[in-house]
Protein backbone atom coordinates (compact mmCIF):
# COMPACT_ATOMS: atom_id res chain seq x y z
CA UNK A 1 0.00 0.00 0.00
CA UNK A 2 1.85 3.10 -0.97
CA UNK A 3 0.69 6.57 -0.06
CA UNK A 4 1.60 9.63 -1.73
CA UNK A 5 1.89 12.08 1.69
CA UNK A 6 3.90 12.04 4.54
CA UNK A 7 3.13 8.45 6.77
CA UNK A 8 3.72 8.28 10.43
CA UNK A 9 4.47 4.98 11.67
CA UNK A 10 4.74 2.68 14.54
CA UNK A 11 5.63 -0.73 15.14
CA UNK A 12 5.46 -3.38 17.52
CA UNK A 13 7.36 -6.27 17.51
CA UNK A 14 5.44 -8.45 20.39
CA UNK A 15 2.17 -9.27 18.23
CA UNK A 16 0.47 -12.72 18.99
CA UNK A 17 -0.43 -13.06 15.46
CA UNK A 18 2.81 -12.31 13.33
CA UNK A 19 5.82 -11.11 14.44
CA UNK A 20 4.93 -7.44 14.10
CA UNK A 21 2.22 -5.52 14.09
CA UNK A 22 1.90 -2.04 12.45
CA UNK A 23 -0.01 1.08 12.77
CA UNK A 24 -0.25 4.29 10.26
CA UNK A 25 -1.51 7.79 10.73
CA UNK A 26 -1.96 10.24 7.96
CA UNK A 27 -0.92 13.78 8.35
CA UNK A 28 -4.27 14.73 9.59
CA UNK A 29 -3.68 11.43 12.09
CA UNK A 30 -6.45 9.84 10.51
CA UNK A 31 -5.61 5.68 10.42
CA UNK A 32 -4.55 4.45 6.88
CA UNK A 33 -3.35 0.74 8.16
CA UNK A 34 -3.34 -1.18 10.52
CA UNK A 35 -2.38 -5.29 10.04
CA UNK A 36 0.13 -7.82 11.14
CA UNK A 37 3.29 -9.02 8.94
CA UNK A 38 6.76 -10.54 8.94
CA UNK A 39 9.81 -8.62 8.73
CA UNK A 40 9.70 -8.52 4.51
CA UNK A 41 5.91 -7.51 4.73
CA UNK A 42 6.29 -4.61 7.03
CA UNK A 43 10.26 -3.69 5.48
CA UNK A 44 8.33 -3.44 2.03
CA UNK A 45 5.22 -1.40 3.02
CA UNK A 46 7.84 1.15 5.10
CA UNK A 47 10.51 1.27 2.32
CA UNK A 48 7.61 1.56 -0.53
CA UNK A 49 6.52 5.05 1.03
CA UNK A 50 7.68 8.47 -0.65
CA UNK A 51 8.18 9.70 3.13
CA UNK A 52 7.60 8.16 6.30
CA UNK A 53 8.40 8.55 9.81
CA UNK A 54 8.27 5.39 11.92
CA UNK A 55 8.94 5.02 15.23
CA UNK A 56 9.55 1.29 17.03
CA UNK A 57 8.50 -0.33 20.12
CA UNK A 58 11.96 -2.17 20.89
CA UNK A 59 15.61 -0.93 21.65
CA UNK A 60 17.20 0.50 19.04
CA UNK A 61 21.02 -1.18 20.48
CA UNK A 62 22.50 -3.35 23.42
CA UNK A 63 23.32 -2.44 26.19
CA UNK A 64 26.88 -0.75 26.53
CA UNK A 65 27.12 -0.27 30.35
CA UNK A 66 26.47 3.65 30.73
CA UNK A 67 24.36 2.74 33.79
CA UNK A 68 27.26 0.53 35.25
CA UNK A 69 29.76 3.16 34.97
CA UNK A 70 27.80 5.91 36.67
CA UNK A 71 26.72 3.78 39.20
CA UNK A 72 30.58 2.62 39.52
CA UNK A 73 31.42 6.06 40.09
CA UNK A 74 28.64 6.73 42.75
CA UNK A 75 31.28 4.28 44.89
CA UNK A 76 27.70 1.14 44.75
CA UNK A 77 28.19 -1.85 46.16
CA UNK A 78 28.72 -4.98 43.53
CA UNK A 79 25.58 -6.49 44.16
CA UNK A 80 23.80 -2.84 43.06
CA UNK A 81 25.98 -2.46 40.17
CA UNK A 82 24.94 -6.22 39.21
CA UNK A 83 21.16 -4.93 39.41
CA UNK A 84 21.86 -2.62 37.23
CA UNK A 85 21.72 -4.17 33.83
CA UNK A 86 19.83 -1.50 32.43
CA UNK A 87 20.10 1.13 29.18
CA UNK A 88 20.31 4.92 30.65
CA UNK A 89 17.34 5.15 29.06
CA UNK A 90 15.29 2.39 30.76
CA UNK A 91 17.19 3.41 34.19
CA UNK A 92 15.63 6.93 33.95
CA UNK A 93 12.58 5.64 33.08
CA UNK A 94 12.45 2.92 36.24
CA UNK A 95 14.03 6.15 37.95
CA UNK A 96 10.06 7.98 37.03
CA UNK A 97 8.42 5.15 38.38
CA UNK A 98 7.75 3.62 34.56
CA UNK A 99 8.29 -0.55 34.83
CA UNK A 100 10.07 -1.21 31.29
CA UNK A 101 12.73 -4.46 30.42
CA UNK A 102 15.75 -4.16 30.99
CA UNK A 103 18.20 -4.95 27.41
CA UNK A 104 20.98 -7.07 27.75
CA UNK A 105 24.64 -6.46 26.69
CA UNK A 106 24.22 -9.25 23.81
CA UNK A 107 21.80 -9.41 21.36
CA UNK A 108 21.91 -13.27 21.47
CA UNK A 109 20.79 -12.84 25.44
CA UNK A 110 17.92 -10.96 24.73
CA UNK A 111 13.91 -11.87 24.67
CA UNK A 112 12.78 -12.82 21.15
CA UNK A 113 10.81 -9.38 20.64
CA UNK A 114 13.91 -7.86 21.18
CA UNK A 115 15.22 -9.42 18.61
CA UNK A 116 13.04 -8.91 16.40
CA UNK A 117 13.16 -5.48 16.80
CA UNK A 118 16.85 -5.76 15.99
CA UNK A 119 16.44 -7.46 12.89
CA UNK A 120 13.68 -4.76 11.98
CA UNK A 121 16.65 -1.63 12.37
CA UNK A 122 18.88 -3.84 10.48
CA UNK A 123 16.28 -4.52 7.88
CA UNK A 124 15.51 -0.95 7.42
CA UNK A 125 19.05 1.04 7.76
CA UNK A 126 20.09 -1.17 4.35
CA UNK A 127 17.15 0.41 2.93
CA UNK A 128 18.44 3.81 4.21
CA UNK A 129 16.51 4.52 6.73
CA UNK A 130 18.24 7.58 8.97
CA UNK A 131 18.00 8.00 12.75
CA UNK A 132 15.60 10.62 13.52
CA UNK A 133 15.98 13.56 13.59
CA UNK A 134 17.48 13.77 9.76
CA UNK A 135 17.40 16.70 8.29
CA UNK A 136 15.94 16.44 4.23
CA UNK A 137 15.89 12.30 4.91
CA UNK A 138 12.26 11.21 3.32
CA UNK A 139 12.66 7.96 5.43
CA UNK A 140 13.24 7.90 9.17
CA UNK A 141 13.42 5.93 12.03
CA UNK A 142 13.15 6.50 15.85
CA UNK A 143 13.29 4.47 19.39
CA UNK A 144 9.78 4.81 21.74
CA UNK A 145 8.65 2.51 24.28
CA UNK A 146 4.82 1.82 24.37
CA UNK A 147 4.42 1.95 28.16
CA UNK A 148 5.94 4.70 28.75
CA UNK A 149 4.56 6.45 26.13
CA UNK A 150 0.72 5.74 27.79
CA UNK A 151 2.57 6.72 31.13
CA UNK A 152 2.93 9.92 30.09
CA UNK A 153 -0.25 10.65 28.07
CA UNK A 154 -2.13 9.44 30.93
CA UNK A 155 0.44 11.58 33.95
CA UNK A 156 0.01 7.64 35.56
CA UNK A 157 0.76 4.22 34.98
CA UNK A 158 -2.46 2.95 33.36
CA UNK A 159 -4.13 0.48 33.94
CA UNK A 160 -3.01 -3.36 32.26
CA UNK A 161 -2.85 -3.14 28.95
CA UNK A 162 -4.74 -6.98 28.81
CA UNK A 163 -7.93 -5.84 30.90
CA UNK A 164 -10.62 -4.73 29.41
CA UNK A 165 -10.13 -1.19 31.48
CA UNK A 166 -7.11 -0.78 30.25
CA UNK A 167 -7.68 -1.49 26.68
CA UNK A 168 -10.54 1.58 27.11
CA UNK A 169 -8.33 3.67 28.77
CA UNK A 170 -5.37 3.49 25.80
CA UNK A 171 -7.71 3.96 23.12
CA UNK A 172 -9.47 7.03 24.76
CA UNK A 173 -6.37 8.57 25.54
CA UNK A 174 -5.19 8.42 21.77
CA UNK A 175 -9.06 9.50 20.67
CA UNK A 176 -8.82 12.52 23.07
CA UNK A 177 -5.38 13.33 21.46
CA UNK A 178 -6.55 13.57 17.79
CA UNK A 179 -5.94 10.65 16.94
CA UNK A 180 -9.11 9.32 14.39
CA UNK A 181 -9.34 5.73 15.50
CA UNK A 182 -12.99 4.39 16.58
CA UNK A 183 -14.42 6.66 19.73
CA UNK A 184 -14.12 4.15 22.60
CA UNK A 185 -17.04 5.36 24.37
CA UNK A 186 -19.74 3.95 21.80
CA UNK A 187 -18.68 0.69 23.57
CA UNK A 188 -20.63 1.12 26.31
CA UNK A 189 -24.05 2.57 24.01
CA UNK A 190 -23.74 -1.32 23.03
CA UNK A 191 -24.37 -2.49 26.74
CA UNK A 192 -27.56 -4.09 26.84
CA UNK A 193 -29.29 -6.45 29.65
CA UNK A 194 -29.76 -8.40 26.43
CA UNK A 195 -26.40 -8.39 25.95
CA UNK A 196 -25.08 -9.00 29.11
CA UNK A 197 -26.88 -11.85 29.99
CA UNK A 198 -25.45 -13.51 26.52
CA UNK A 199 -22.00 -12.20 27.16
CA UNK A 200 -22.18 -10.63 24.09
CA UNK A 201 -20.01 -7.45 24.47
CA UNK A 202 -19.00 -5.39 21.36
CA UNK A 203 -15.41 -6.25 21.59
CA UNK A 204 -15.25 -5.21 17.85
CA UNK A 205 -15.14 -1.44 18.84
CA UNK A 206 -11.63 -1.66 20.87
CA UNK A 207 -8.23 -2.55 19.29
CA UNK A 208 -6.13 -5.51 20.49
CA UNK A 209 -2.87 -4.88 22.53
CA UNK A 210 -0.72 -4.66 20.67
CA UNK A 211 -2.25 -2.42 17.88
CA UNK A 212 -2.91 0.27 20.99
CA UNK A 213 0.96 -0.16 20.82
CA UNK A 214 1.57 0.12 17.47
CA UNK A 215 -1.00 3.45 17.79
CA UNK A 216 1.08 4.95 20.31
CA UNK A 217 3.75 4.84 18.63
CA UNK A 218 2.21 5.48 15.11
CA UNK A 219 1.48 8.77 17.52
CA UNK A 220 4.90 9.25 18.63
CA UNK A 221 6.30 9.46 15.05
CA UNK A 222 3.61 11.89 14.12
CA UNK A 223 4.27 14.13 17.15
CA UNK A 224 8.07 13.95 16.37
CA UNK A 225 7.44 14.88 13.10
CA UNK A 226 4.90 17.70 13.57
CA UNK A 227 5.27 19.18 16.63
CA UNK A 228 8.73 18.29 18.39
CA UNK A 229 8.68 20.50 21.04
CA UNK A 230 5.71 18.97 22.52
CA UNK A 231 8.27 15.08 23.08
CA UNK A 232 11.01 14.58 24.93
CA UNK A 233 13.08 12.18 25.16
CA UNK A 234 15.83 9.89 28.39
CA UNK A 235 18.57 8.18 27.30
CA UNK A 236 21.70 9.13 25.42
CA UNK A 237 22.87 8.09 21.60
CA UNK A 238 25.52 5.59 22.29
CA UNK A 239 23.04 3.42 23.77
CA UNK A 240 19.98 4.66 22.17
CA UNK A 241 17.25 7.38 22.95
CA UNK A 242 13.36 6.52 23.76
CA UNK A 243 11.54 9.84 22.13
CA UNK A 244 7.99 9.98 24.19
CA UNK A 245 5.31 12.01 23.28
CA UNK A 246 4.87 14.57 26.24
CA UNK A 247 6.84 17.76 26.40
CA UNK A 248 7.55 17.31 30.12
CA UNK A 249 7.95 14.42 32.31
CA UNK A 250 6.76 13.98 36.22
CA UNK A 251 9.63 12.96 38.25
CA UNK A 252 7.27 10.00 39.62
CA UNK A 253 4.43 8.08 37.71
Amino acid sequence: MFFADSVFVGVDPTSSHKSYTFAALDKGLNLVALADGELDDVAAFLGGQQSVVVAVNAPAGVNRGLVREKLKKAMLTPHQIRAAEYRLAEHELRERGIAVTGTPAKEALSPGWMQSGFALYRKLNKLGFRKYPAENAPHQILETHPHACFCVLAGDVPLPKLSLEGKLQRQLLLYERGVRISDPMEFFEEITRYRVMKGAWALELLYLPEQLDALVAAYTAWLASNKPDHTSFVGDQKEGIIILPEASLKEKY
